[in-house]
């Protein structure tokens, strides 16, 4: 599937049973991957491929002034799940609201996936409080 990050989007820390793999369409975002026994941001631009195993926690943001567009491999399980929470990036497009946090939240926890606290986002540079796991 074809998955935009948003400039300033953060996708805070979590995991899941289902591997990722992403192809970097176009854009620059930075991934928190493990790195050994730690986690660490790697920078991934147009071109490069990163590979996120399941059950391992991993983040992503964009912390530049344009679009990244990833083409996503996964499982359809994941897929219905993006396409249970995403939402359409439009130029104009503006923070979620607190109804779409609690939506996200919610199928987070139908689907079994982890979401970290705010500590364990914090330990990462990621501040979302409202990501409570």
């Amino acid at each position: 599937m074809r998955g935009v990050v948003p400039p300033g989007a953060v996708v805070p820390l979590h995991r899941h049973a289902d591997a990722e793999d992403f192809f970097i369409l176009s854009g620059q975002q930075q991934v928190l991957v493990s790195v050994g026994n730690q986690l660490a941001w790697r920078d991934a631009s147009a071109g490069d491929y990163v590979r996120i195993p399941g059950n391992v926690m991993h983040a992503h943001r964009n912390v530049t002034d344009e679009p990244a567009v990833d083409l996503i491999i996964t499982t359809s399980r994941l897929g219905r799940f993006f396409a249970e929470i995403g939402r359409p990036v439009t130029k104009d497009l503006r923070p979620p609201t607190a109804a779409e946090l609690a939506k996200f939240v919610e199928a987070s926890a139908r689907y079994g996936y982890v979401l970290a606290t705010p500590q364990e986002n914090a330990a990462y540079g990621i501040d979302m409080p409202v990501f409570s796991g």
